[in-house]
């Protein structure tokens, strides 16, 4: 169980570093198909706990597993090699916070992090918004998901949807959006900006925001744009450990 979660860029060792672009597997739903296309652009795997299973079921053995193992079943452990497994004992944070405190990359593709169980779901989204060090894409069945770095341009035909949901106090503003954000201060408990598209004639839509937080989420297909854009953003500033 974990009892609550801390940040991401907390200082740990580094288990996996990668030049060409990391995919990580967790144990919820993956469709099909799913991780080979984030392999093939991020060939480099990473799997959170049970995740392990996945990857293995597909045929694919991971650099490292990362976790505190408690969803690894003994049958799986056994067709691993000793050297990959990189158990991680504290409580205090979630697999996906585990992995992605110690794991470094260009980016990241995440599967297997939507679907399944909400709470999962929704600790892996604050997991996500909490991220700093690297550009990280959640894949879904439908969407794909990502936190807004200070400022993004990403090009989107007109009247694709784009959802903005807030897990901190932000504010920003766009080009490209029908509704547009400007002037709006948005939270987890109040203003969200859910089903928003990009207004008719627009073909980028260019975001600038005032702090981390939000999360940015589209429909699947825009997936390479979407990475892409990431890959050309700034990154937010890793706050310093605290001490």
């Amino acid at each position: 169980m974990t009892r609550f979660s801390t940040p991401a860029d907390v200082a740990a060792p580094i288990v996996v570093e990668s030049e060409k672009g990391l995919t990580l597997v967790g144990s919820g739903a993956v469709g099909i198909g799913d991780l080979s296309e984030a392999l093939y652009l991020a060939p480099d795997l990473v799997a959170a706990d049970g995740g392990a299973a996945v990857a293995l079921g597909e045929g694919h053995t991971p650099l490292a597993v990362i976790g505190d193992m408690d969803s690894l079943h003994p049958r799986v452990k056994a067709r691993l090699p000793e050297d990959v497994l990189r158990p991680v004992e504290e409580q205090d944070s979630t697999d996906f916070d585990k992995v992605l405190a110690r794991v470094r990359a260009p980016f990241a593709l995440g599967v297997g992090f939507l679907g399944g169980r909400v709470d999962h779901q929704m600790a892996g989204l604050n997991a996500l918004a909490r991220l700093r060090h690297m550009p990280c894409l959640l894949l879904g069945q439908e969407d794909v998901i990502f936190a807004a770095p200070p400022e993004l341009a990403i090009r989107l035909a007109p009247g694709t949807r784009v959802s903005l949901f807030p897990f901190a106090e932000v504010e920003g503003t766009d080009a490209g959006l029908h509704w547009p954000i400007a002037g709006l201060r948005m939270s987890p408990a109040g203003l969200h900006g859910t089903s928003n598209r990009m207004a008719e004639g627009a073909e980028m839509l260019r975001l600038k925001m005032s702090a981390p937080g939000l999360l940015v989420i589209l429909p699947r297909h825009a997936l390479r744009p979407a990475l892409t854009a990431l890959q050309a953003a700034p990154l937010w500033p890793v706050p310093a450990p605290a001490r």
